[in-house]
């Protein structure tokens, strides 16, 4: 192999791993790759799939097997194109992402393929695996062992043996093709065929996998009823016989935009007035928003039926629920830390197409979106049979209250302008009728006193003087 030299592990682990590292990662058979920045993506693939087939190990850029920096080492577009090399091997190689550490001041990026992978990889067709310090082809019994040994293919690129190209959209697949720099010089099958949405069957004919036709197809809830979003909203804290509600199907990008459309239509504005100057904002930032709908298409284990993605609305939060318990090695408590993604094909194309920004970062954007907005940090919780995550809105901050205590400081039922009000008593410690009338210009004021009686009379506020002089406290 040209391009860089793989070595057995123990002089460079040594130097930039800890303990516990080198337990959980390199054991009796396990080894590393020092490639040069310049490396191809073939050489970059044949190593991950050499590795990948012998039990892990990893690949470092940026420095020499002596320790020795790399002129060529440019950190910066390294990570999204070793997770994208990783993604086009067959099936595609779904790994943490790579992290940068140093050696005696000079950077190296670090990219680890974890040991007992479930699967059998290949790159352009070519098996490999890593034996007696060398990449050696994979083959014959060797390569029916390991088959028989590991397990199936990722249902995301498994195929429908009854689906064919005609269930696909073309008009979305030309699109993507000429949309990607990588792959605009092949034809759009060929573009599909590399990011593993589509596979030949066993007699060569090109076929869409659970991939494809998510991404791509006319009627994916055709073949996968399970894939589509259940969005609803709430008046109160609670879930009530009163709610708006749609079921989203569709290819996952016209899933996303649909989802967004329905919560920012559901979703009132907290008004703040300073200084004569109106500023109206969501509830919930608009990026966080965005993040929590691709997260779930794109994470969400498509292999479960019978339950959907539920996008669920209510007067303080928004809580959306993946079906699927969290993948790999992910946990609650190192979400925010490690990376894996059980969709590493879906993950790959919404990529591609703008949805999201940054591979494996979407979480990372939530928490610092709701900080940037002082709003309270998500919540996180793994169900018997899926993952629900939790926003808290600008209601929720400006009461200075915990959820539990906001839920039980109002009551069901409250509308929009109500819960606008109870927004601005938070900040600014009363409201007159006047406040209220600029908070709500285009609603009459016989309904705005009407609001603010039935907050009096639920014993949320307190109703102090008379006629003109009357204003409004939280109780």
């Amino acid at each position: 192999m040209t391009g860089g030299c793989l070595f057995r592990q123990p002089f460079f682990v040594s130097l930039v791993m800890s303990n516990s590292e080198k337990t959980r990662l390199f054991e009796s058979t396990s080894h590393i790759a020092f490639l040069s920045a310049d490396s191809s993506d073939r050489r970059i693939a044949h190593a991950l799939v050499g590795l990948a087939n012998n039990n892990g190990g990893a690949i470092v850029l940026g420095i020499t097997k002596t320790g020795k920096p790399q002129k060529s080492f440019r950190p910066k577009t390294l990570p999204d194109r070793l997770m994208r090399i990783a993604l086009e091997i067959d099936p595609p190689l779904i790994v943490p992402a790579p992290t940068l550490k140093h050696h005696n001041q000079h950077p190296c990026l670090w990219m680890t393929i974890p040991p007992d992978l479930p699967h059998v990889y290949h790159y352009e067709g070519r098996y490999l695996i890593w034996e007696d310090e060398s990449l050696k082809p994979l083959g014959g019994a060797a390569l029916r062992r390991l088959v028989f040994a590991r397990g199936e293919a990722p249902f995301e690129t498994a195929l429908l043996p009854e689906a064919g190209l005609d269930d696909l959209r073309p008009e979305a697949m030309a699109a993507y093709a000429r949309r990607v720099e990588g792959l605009r010089h092949l034809s759009p099958a060929e573009a599909l065929l590399k990011r593993g949405c589509l596979k030949r069957d066993p007699d060569g004919a090109l076929r869409p996998t659970h991939a494809g036709l998510l991404l791509f197809g006319k009627e994916p809830q055709k073949w996968l009823p399970q894939a589509e979003i259940t969005v609803a909203r709430y008046t109160g804290m609670y879930m009530t016989d009163a709610f708006s509600r749609a079921d989203i199907k569709g290819a996952l990008p016209e899933q996303a935009r649909r989802a967004e459309a329905f919560v920012l239509e559901n979703i009132s504005k907290d008004v703040h007035i300073d200084a004569l100057q109106r500023d109206e904002k969501y509830l919930y930032p608009l990026t966080a928003v965005r993040e929590v709908i691709v997260n779930a298409l794109a994470h969400r284990d498509y292999s479960i039926r019978g339950d959907q993605i539920r996008l669920l609305l209510f007067a303080n939060r928004l809580e959306c629920y993946s079906p699927g318990r969290l993948p790999g090695h992910i946990t609650v408590d190192n979400i925010l830390q490690e990376r894996f993604s059980r969709n590493a094909a879906i993950v790959q194309v919404l990529f591609d197409m703008g949805f999201i920004e940054r591979l494996g970062y979407g979480i990372d954007r939530i928490v610092r979106s709701l900080a940037e907005n002082r709003l309270p940090a998500p919540e996180f919780e793994e169900t018997p049979a899926g993952f629900k995550l939790t926003l808290y809105n600008r209601l929720q901050a400006a009461s200075g209250q915990s959820p539990d205590a906001m839920r039980r400081r109002l009551e069901m039922g409250l509308n929009e302008r109500q819960i606008a009000a109870l927004s601005y008593l938070a900040r600014h410690s009363r409201i007159t009728n006047a406040d209220y009338q600029t908070l709500c210009p285009d609603v009459s004021p016989e309904t705005l006193r009407r609001d603010l009686a039935g907050l009096v009379n639920r014993d949320i506020l307190l109703r102090i003087g008379e006629k003109r002089a009357t204003f409004y406290i939280l109780k």
